[in-house]
């Protein structure tokens, strides 16, 4: 009889199709057991990025700041971030809501912000789309926040039923961390939650020279584009590996990061 490892080598072999999947790493975790596997271009310890689960590093750092009552939820974001930024960040229908966004909206995706990344400019191209099509290329915090000012508003912060996800968001909570703890975000990770964690491969990708991610793909063709992945930063630019991010879902969701009963 096939042992649980068996079967999910097995899995993992079959899921390659050299087409849209090159290459899988899995780490399962059942009570005390874990399992590893692994294929195509990819093998147990493969670190890679982890695109915008990277966005949960973010929100494990904000929670534990909270818990440290250098912020509140509800607080505005104009608390933190410059004039410059907040003007104009979110004016929907007229009205400049820009001042009422609060870090809550922004962790919860009820801001209303666009998102700099995935949404169209008036010509009907968006960042990623150019990014797809193999157009590499770096952006700052400040040239997304004011590319995201250009896009239409989807609705005003914490309207009832109403979520939208935005990376912008992110960026804007990266920029809040740094604020606070007068460190680069790369510093704040490893402090807070990867050197706690014993993360040895998980790091915040800072250097275009950088060849240790596994390669990505889109569709059937790599996709070489070392500077946009330079300046995702709080939106997806951390990269690890499956079994160091299980430990850091598992630190998670024990409440190891701040207090699950904290409000």
């Amino acid at each position: 009889m096939d042992s649980i490892q068996d079967k999910l080598d097995r899995l993992s072999e079959k899921a390659i199709d050299q087409s849209k999947i090159f290459g899988t790493s899995f780490c399962i975790k059942h009570e005390d057991r874990i399992w590893n596997t692994c294929s195509g271009n990819l093998n147990i310890d493969s670190q890679y990025f982890i695109a915008s689960t990277t966005k949960l590093f973010v929100t494990a750092v904000i929670l534990q700041f909270h818990a440290k009552r250098l912020l509140q939820l509800n607080d505005p974001i104009s608390k933190f971030l410059d004039p410059g930024i907040i003007d104009g960040l979110l004016i929907y229908k007229g009205k400049d809501y820009s001042n009422q966004i609060t870090i809550k909206d922004l962790l919860a995706h009820t801001s209303g912000i666009p998102d700099y990344f995935q949404m169209k400019n008036r010509e009907g191209i968006s960042l990623e789309m150019s990014i797809q099509k193999g157009v590499d290329m770096a952006w700052t915090f400040d040239e997304a926040v004011a590319r995201s000012k250009k896009l239409t508003p989807l609705f005003a912060p914490g309207t009832p039923n109403k979520a939208h996800y935005s990376d912008t968001n992110y960026q804007l909570l990266g920029r809040i961390i740094e604020l606070i703890s007068q460190k680069k975000l790369s510093v704040v990770f490893n402090e807070l939650i990867i050197q706690p964690s014993n993360l040895t491969k998980t790091y915040l990708y800072e250097n275009p020279n950088d060849h240790r991610p596994a390669e990505l793909y889109f569709q059937n063709k790599p996709l070489r584009i070392p500077l946009a992945m330079t300046s995702f930063g709080a939106d997806g630019g951390i990269v690890s590996t499956s079994h160091d991010m299980m430990l850091f879902i598992t630190a998670f969701f024990d409440g190891k990061f701040f207090s699950k009963s904290d409000d």
